[in-house]
């Protein structure tokens, strides 16, 4: 976004489910903008007692970290949804930030932000949250839905699903790997089954961390 508008722009992104803000149920976030000042002004104007926001420089960073959580989120809800447990949630999560990441710092980010509310915080909430939709639309993949079933089945849009796509695009452009969103990718697309893809990550030459 700031690419493409003037610098007095400010992402606001962090981990947060609208139905628990509006319930004045305590969060934080991230207001990211190269503008120091608009995003102290903001951070100003809408912290309250409930609701503690942090500056950031990077919205880069935050921008592809929001989006990008969700790829990790529909491969989170199909473990679930294969009835795996929580070695597998975890070892994901973790992986799938180092995915992120990775694209994050090729794409001009700073991989600092990746660890923090924008990064690993939404990608968390995302991944294990009741609310989620995209986690909500892996686990009906991981059960044996179709795709076409599960969105046309769906109130709300999980955008998960077309970032995913642009995901591999973008990965393809930095020359940056990417396992999970490939994955994912091949799932979505109705190449390969949820087990297929898993044991192939599995299976994936060894490597250092």
């Amino acid at each position: 976004v700031s690419q493409r508008f003037p610098p007095r722009v400010g992402v606001l992104s962090g981990p947060t489910f609208a139905r628990e803000v509006a319930r004045g149920e305590p969060a934080a976030v991230v207001i990211s903008s190269q503008d120091a000042e608009l995003a102290r002004s903001v951070q100003q104007a809408f912290a309250g007692p409930t609701f503690r926001l942090y500056t950031n420089g990077d919205p880069i960073g935050v921008e592809l970290g929001a989006a990008l959580k969700n790829v990790i989120a529909i491969a989170a809800g199909v473990c679930t949804g294969l009835g795996l447990g929580a070695n597998t949630l975890a070892a994901l999560i973790t992986r799938g930030l180092a995915e992120i990441s990775r694209l994050a710092v090729a794409a001009g980010g700073q991989a600092r932000t990746l660890a923090g509310l924008a990064g690993l915080g939404d990608l968390v909430l995302t991944c294990t949250g009741e609310l989620s939709r995209n986690r909500r639309v892996g686990i009906e993949l991981g059960q044996g839905r179709r795709l076409e079933e599960i969105l046309a089945s769906m109130r709300m849009v999980a955008e998960g699903v077309h970032t995913t796509y642009a995901a591999v695009e973008l990965a393809g452009r930095f020359e940056v790997e990417m396992p999970i969103t490939r994955e994912m990718n091949a799932v979505l697309r109705g190449h390969k089954s949820p087990r297929e893809s898993l044991r192939e990550l599995m299976e994936r030459s060894l490597k250092e961390e």
